[in-house]
């Protein structure tokens, strides 16, 4: 037990991890700075919770560039996020392009002034950004631009059209490709799913803006990167593998169960289930539904169909029928596979023959969750997608499971159910 109750907490729940704290990547790491270093271009993407914005705060950092032998002097890093430009369209996020660049050319004078005149005229734009950009090359530097949640510049609003989101899309790729002032950027940008599947439809006959990036995905922490960031607990074999239930590798989800965690074992305390469950779900219930959120019909009716299969292994009694899921599984790979690659469900190969289940014991519980509480019309709203995806009689029997659930709510075992091996293991403490 620990000497001192004084003893901080060292995880960091709902914000990004410093530099200094972060654990893995390092494959990812280099692909970034083979594309900075070359003057290309990365886009990183990857679920709710995956490391987006600490990975971009750990390719901005010095130190970062030194441990590789790289000189960070020879770059001028600006690092935003789309979603502090607000609302967000194409002469507001190059003003917040150059304001962060005047902030970060204290070294370099006479270029920081030419920033300040663009900001006190209101013309900082693209082409204002390649006349920055030669003054950079003049003095053998480059300009880094770290775009975080740059999916928002995918998405029209109000101030913001379709036609809009395809000038700055075009602006961006220009910059990127068509022009000698090339040779001094390099981008990193994140969205939660990949570029072309984020927004804006191309046109026929368009030409494809995204083609300029390198795609990455950002995947789960491997058992490896989890135990790393997990080793200022003193767990027992059952805590880690109880963790990993319902964590499975989102960093998001590992930070907040090492958090409370660690909280009891500096109190000397045994933690309580329920109150781990509780807590745990108030921390962590918007990243489930950010999940929810950012997927598209067809991977939330696959959710469903698949917190409907497992559900059934939880109740007392056989309740419903689902029918041949399984076929419905083996023909929506693609889909299921990018909810694997964004940290969603996980794939197990048993007897040659792929199983699917959620990362997270608490995702499937909040699916279960969204089930009920939706309701006849938004279930006949997704009756095309049943139909897209089985048979018109599965497709009833599906619409039939779910309204039995409704009715049945009582049968549904409680949140302690979700936390499975966790629940027991906690009973014994640490290690």
């Amino acid at each position: 037990m620990p000497e001192s109750p004084f003893l901080r907490n060292p995880y960091v729940p709902g914000k990004p991890v410093s530099p200094l704290l972060f654990i893995g990547r390092t494959n990812e790491i280099e692909t970034a700075f083979d594309q900075i270093l070359s003057r290309g271009h990365l886009a990183i993407w990857g679920g709710a919770g995956i490391g987006k914005t600490s990975f971009l705060q750990m390719i901005a950092a010095p130190r970062t560039w030194m441990f590789r032998g790289h000189d960070p002097a020879k770059s001028v890093i600006v690092l935003l996020s789309c979603l502090g430009v607000t609302p967000f369209n194409a002469e507001n996020f190059w003003h917040e392009v150059f304001s962060v660049l005047r902030d970060a050319l204290t070294d370099e004078a006479e270029i920081q002034q030419e920033v300040e005149k663009h900001l006190d005229r209101l013309t900082a734009s693209k082409d204002a950004l390649r006349s920055i950009l030669r003054l950079l090359g003049k003095k053998e530097k480059f300009l880094l631009l770290l775009i975080d949640d740059y999916d928002v510049a995918l998405q029209v609003n109000a101030n913001y059209t379709e036609e809009d989101a395809a000038d700055f899309l075009s602006d961006c790729r220009n910059l990127a490709s068509h022009s000698q002032e090339s040779q001094h950027l390099a981008t990193v940008v994140t969205s939660l799913r990949r570029l072309n599947e984020a927004g804006i439809k191309l046109k026929p006959g368009e030409s494809p803006w995204y083609n300029h990036y390198l795609f990455q995905p950002l995947k789960p922490f491997s058992e490896t990167d989890a135990a790393a960031l997990l080793g200022g607990l003193p767990l027992t074999p059952a805590l880690r593998e109880g963790i990993r239930d319902i964590a499975g590798g989102s960093p998001a989800l590992l930070q907040v169960a090492g958090y409370l965690l660690f909280r009891e074992f500096r109190a000397n305390r045994l933690p309580d289930p329920e109150e781990f469950a509780t807590d745990f779900r108030r921390a962590t219930e918007h990243y489930f539904e950010d999940n929810w959120t950012f997927s598209n019909e067809t991977e939330q009716t696959l959710m469903m169909l698949l917190a409907l299969t497992h559900l059934k292994g939880r109740l007392l009694k056989k309740r419903y029928d689902l029918g041949d899921t399984d076929v419905i599984f083996s023909q929506k790979e693609r889909e299921l596979r990018d909810l694997e690659e964004r940290g969603v469900v996980v794939c197990q190969l048993r007897e040659g023959k792929k199983h699917y289940r959620f990362a997270s014991s608490l995702m499937e519980w909040w699916v279960i969750k969204e089930i009920e509480n939706s309701d006849e019309e938004s279930l006949q709203a997704r009756q095309r997608t049943f139909l897209n995806l089985m048979s018109r009689r599965q497709a009833e029997t599906v619409t039939n499971a779910i309204r039995w659930l409704w009715q049945n709510k009582e049968e549904v075992p409680t949140i302690l159910a979700w936390l499975g091996k966790l629940a027991s293991a906690l009973s014994t403490g640490f290690a």
